[in-house]
């Protein structure tokens, strides 16, 4: 269970990945623009600069951090010994080598689960591009584009090693850049014996992020966990925070319902009628739905077709996070010319608050354009 002993225990932030990543933000041409912020719409770097780094590695935050966006994203897992690390899935297996270092540690479905494994057994893994396995059984990247797969050394760091770096880089260049954890997968790891949403608000509060009006949105994918943390949790931690509710389809199985040892997924049609927004407007600050949840996939580049759910979120006084904005071939949808013409239709003409993004350079440049 969680301990207060995980919370005073830091680790150190590998001298490597910090010179790496402090190089990377002297490099960066974008350094020197206005921020996103200026304006009243705001980018998230999803996974950090994911788009250009093995994503959640911390030079993929450095990276990130210099590209001055306003929020940078934290997926919060836990292990083994109740330490908090960044991994965006709860399993190991798609960007690290696990199955090499730990070849008899997968459960019966052949995933390699984080909370399976201490904080020092995951520090010796290495992290790469998310791969999958081809035919031959090798590991292929899913972004054939983007940085070499296995080149390099990136680790998985702690929650704590990135908040500190990030509240390190906000004192030292005099920018505030925010945070944007999600609490992954918070009814698993409750099925198994951990309270991942109380240790994230402890880590949260520790480092000073207490109300509303701190650089910080708390998000997570299950609305029962989210009901939790706004009526139970933070009032009894006196704690405020803004929330986000991501959204996603009910087959998709992102959340999962326990009741003994069975798993049913979560149905989220509920969501999508008419009183949907007015309802999570009951405990959350704002939504995050998919990008076809925002702007009709049948839309044209002469009849951009937004969904009743942007006026309805509105209505309800809710902030909209699409997810997620890539540049890479293939990602375009058909009714934008380019990335920058997609980013105009979700700005100005769905009139989103802001965007979740694997190129945040991208994205603020766009702003600041």
């Amino acid at each position: 269970m969680f301990s207060v002993q995980f919370l005073l225990k830091k680790t150190k932030i590998k001298k490597s990945a910090c010179l790496l990543g402090l190089a990377m933000i002297s490099s960066v041409s974008v350094v020197n623009v206005s921020w996103a912020s200026d304006s009243d719409k705001i980018v998230i770097a999803h996974r950090g600069a994911s788009g250009y780094l093995p994503e959640h590695t911390l030079p993929a935050k450095a990276l990130a951090y210099g590209m001055k966006p306003d929020y940078i994203e934290q997926d919060v897992v836990m292990t083994k010994d109740d330490q908090l690390v960044v991994l965006h899935d709860h399993y190991l297996d798609r960007v690290t080598n696990v199955a090499e270092v730990f070849p008899n540690r997968a459960r019966k479905d052949d995933r390699y689960y984080a909370i399976d494994f201490t904080l020092a057994e995951i520090k010796q893994l290495k992290v790469t591009e998310g791969f999958v396995l081809d035919n031959s059984g090798k590991p292929k990247a899913v972004f054939q584009d983007r940085f070499p797969i296995w080149q390099s050394n990136f680790s998985v760091p702690t929650f704590a090693e990135e908040i500190e770096m990030i509240q390190g880089l906000n004192k030292t260049l005099g920018y505030n850049v925010g945070l944007y954890p999600e609490i992954k997968a918070p009814a698993f790891h409750r099925h198994e014996g951990k309270d991942i949403s109380k240790a994230v608000l402890t880590m949260l509060k520790h480092y000073g992020y207490t109300s509303k009006n701190d650089k910080v949105y708390l998000q997570s994918f299950d609305p029962i966990e989210l009901k939790r943390i706004d009526k139970e949790l933070m009032p009894e931690m006196k704690m405020d925070l803004k929330l986000v509710q991501l959204m996603a389809y009910t087959d998709w199985n992102e959340t999962m319902v326990y009741q003994d040892n069975k798993s049913t997924p979560y149905n989220y049609d509920w969501m999508f009628k008419a009183d949907g927004m007015q309802a999570i407007a009951q405990y959350a600050d704002g939504i995050g739905p998919w990008k076809s949840m925002v702007i009709d996939d049948k839309s044209t580049p002469s009849n951009i077709i937004v969904m009743p759910l942007v006026a309805q979120a509105k209505k309800a006084g809710l902030k909209i996070h699409p997810y997620t904005f890539r540049a890479d071939e293939g990602r375009i949808p058909s009714y934008a010319k380019d990335f920058n013409d997609m980013l105009d239709i979700f700005y100005n003409k769905a009139k989103v608050d802001g965007v979740f993004t694997d190129f945040p350079d991208k994205a603020v440049a766009f702003l600041n354009r």
